[in-house]
């Protein structure tokens, strides 16, 4: 059912309706059915290691659904109804999928990104109200059982720890040194188990009826960098759609595909293991921090060969790091690499094609959608730098406030874009209800804060997030414009465009570089560059810096707060220097209420006020250290 343009799309959806599809009714009967039709297929491998030759684990279909059987009995026993939350504060691994799709068969998973403070996952936590945690016992080279215990502590309706070891993925002598290095862990949580222990003590017959009433199956975060995430509500109608979308265009069973994106993201969870649980394909997960593994990018084309990749799942980020490495590997057996969280630059996209001939498919989707909303066609016309077309049975509005009122924008007029679907659960897309006021237009279409257009032919552009312009005197910048013009250097490999607080202007464009490795670019070379291939003469960035490296997501966009909070420093910094008031910003921090506060040390309010009072950026006095 693979589609070649918008028209194969509109002839799916009229086809007939989603309901009478006779997909399946929750993800536990996804999966059933799937281990049932290919159980001696392999479902996931994982490997520790990013060496090709590294040892790696295999389950077929059939240890797939019996694991995720077992693992559900067990969270049924420790007390978790189908209204009840299992989180997950976990890297990649075996076990990590299985406790995924055993939390949404069980209760409603909570996959909580192991890369944030204590504090965050704990909110978190608390937000949710888990009862049972799923986390790394102790071991070397990370910190997440340490973190884990901190947020427990503060998360009172947490009543049971369930711990995996990855010493399991190890062999002698590895194996037996890691017990007398395990870090230590302080005050761990009191109810403390070993996952696959008790999992294994379970049948591998559930010991409940799963509902067939649609139902809340999973809460993905959004943010939590701020310290105040927004959870996301998945149905389970919502996950096997996504499930669908991947057997009925993009997979078969057949297909092999490399993962190297955190099961705490939508993108890897739904996108492409709820595909994979659907077509019965095979998923590869490399080490447990994926593309940030180490040495994974090094032997990335050797990890495709190894395993005869017929799909890579990637990130514009990813493909700027995978070109600065020779292809020095076999990729015969390679179709597509889907690239998703943010439009490919066409230099990149060229840059890439060209070095390995494999094709890219650009998608775009977003957590409060369930995930995937529109692609460009497989066998179809590719737009570069457009998100395709809608999948089947989702509707996609550009649309504009007029006096208030809410307008669709005219062809390639850029506007919010809007979404309604399968995914899409309107007025219910966050577990806290006011944070779904004025989300919706016609009480239907989600505001996904992303701006962008529709072409003549129905293909999305996307141009920029709402939040992302730069505002120059009333004037708004697309902060593509500056990174495209810069990324067609070769020695760029990422660029992050943002508005820098500016007294006269509210802002002025200023974009932070990274370089590809090995790269000697002057600031006057990027200058230039600006003034060559920026049409806009207000998009002309102020200040250009190099950095080693920007800060990214763990999907690996650039992660545009960080910079924004650098730009405050240095500005805010320079001009209380300039009106020699002896006082430093500190840190700058997010509030709720008052976004991003600039924190100052060193001289009292009344001189800071003369000088800081003239931006449009708050601040606090705060007692030195």
């Amino acid at each position: 059912m693979r589609f070649a343009s918008l028209q194969d799309v509109l002839d799916i959806t009229n086809e007939m309706p989603l309901a009478d599809r006779n997909l399946p009714a929750s993800v536990y009967e996804m999966l059933a059915q799937t281990a049932q039709k290919f159980p001696d297929r392999p479902a996931l491998s994982f490997q520790l290691f990013a060496d090709a030759n590294a040892k790696a684990r295999t389950l077929n279909w059939a240890q797939m659904h019996d694991q995720v059987v077992q693992a559900a009995n067990l969270f049924r026993s420790l007390g978790i109804g189908e209204g009840d939350v299992v989180a997950l504060v976990l890297p990649n691994c075996a076990e990590t999928a299985v406790a995924t799709v055993a939390g949404m068969v069980a209760g409603i998973v909570n996959p909580i990104n192991p890369l944030l403070e204590p504090d965050q996952i704990a909110a978190i936590l608390r937000q949710s109200k888990a009862k049972v945690v799923v986390t790394l016992r102790a071991f070397p080279k990370t910190d997440i059982a340490q973190k884990t215990a901190q947020a427990v502590a503060q998360a009172p309706d947490v009543q049971t720890v369930l711990e995996i070891d990855l010493n399991s993925y190890l062999s002698p002598p590895k194996s037996w040194i890691v017990p007398l290095v395990r870090p230590k862990v302080e005050n761990p949580p009191r109810d403390l188990r070993n996952f696959m222990a008790e999992a294994a003590k379970q049948p591998k017959t559930l010991q409940f009826a799963p509902s067939t009433d649609d139902r809340i199956g999973a809460y993905f975060h959004t943010g939590g960098t701020t310290g105040m995430p927004k959870l996301a509500q998945h149905l389970q109608s919502g996950m096997v759609y996504q499930g669908w979308l991947g057997d009925a265009l993009l997979f078969s069973e057949e297909d092999v595909v490399m993962c190297p994106l955190p099961l705490f993201h939508v993108f890897a969870t739904h996108v492409i293991f709820m595909a994979m649980m659907k077509s019965g394909a095979h998923v590869i997960f490399p080490t447990p921090a994926g593309y940030r593994g180490d040495g994974v990018f090094d032997q990335f084309w050797k990890l495709c060969e190894r395993w005869r990749i017929t799909f890579i799942i990637t990130v514009p980020t990813a493909v700027s790091a995978l070109m600065q490495r020779p292809v020095d590997a076999d990729l015969s057996t390679v179709k597509n690499a889907f690239s998703g969280s943010a439009p490919m630059p066409l230099e990149l996209f060229n840059r890439f094609t060209s070095a390995t001939g494999i094709n890219i498919i650009e998608g775009y989707g977003l957590t409060e959608a369930t995930c995937l909303v529109s692609c460009n066609p497989l066998d179809g016309e590719k737009r570069v730098g457009s998100v395709g077309v809608p999948f089947p049975y989702n509707k996609v509005r550009i649309i504009k406030q007029v006096d208030g009122t809410f307008v669709d924008c005219a062809t390639d007029e850029i506007g919010e874009i809007c979404v309604a679907g399968p995914g899409v659960w309107s007025g219910n897309t966050y577990s806290d209800a006011s944070k779904n006021v004025d989300l919706y237009v016609d009480h239907e279409f989600l505001r996904t804060g992303d701006l962008g257009r529709i072409d003549a032919d129905g293909y999305i552009w996307i141009t920029g997030r709402a939040k992302d312009l730069i505002i120059r005197g009333g004037h708004n910048i697309d902060p593509a414009l500056i990174e495209e013009a810069l990324l067609k250097h070769n020695g760029v490999a990422f660029a992050g465009a943002i508005g820098q607080p500016d007294i006269h202007a509210g802002e002025l464009p200023c974009v932070y570089v990274e370089l590809v490795t090995g790269a000697d670019v002057s600031i006057d070379e990027l200058a230039d560059l600006c003034k060559t291939h920026i049409p806009e003469k207000a998009a002309i960035p102020k200040h250009i810096e190099v950095l080693e490296a920007l800060p990214k997501t763990a999907v690996g966009k650039v992660f545009k707060p960080d910079l924004r909070k650098m730009a405050i420093v240095r500005v805010l910094n320079a001009a209380l220097a300039d009106a020699d008031v002896d006082a430093q910003v500190q840190s700058v921090e997010d509030d709720k209420t008052r976004g991003f506060v600039a924190k100052i040390t060193g001289a009292d309010r009344a001189a800071v006020a003369t000088v800081l009072d003239e931006f449009a950026i708050a601040w606090d006095v705060v007692a030195g250290e």
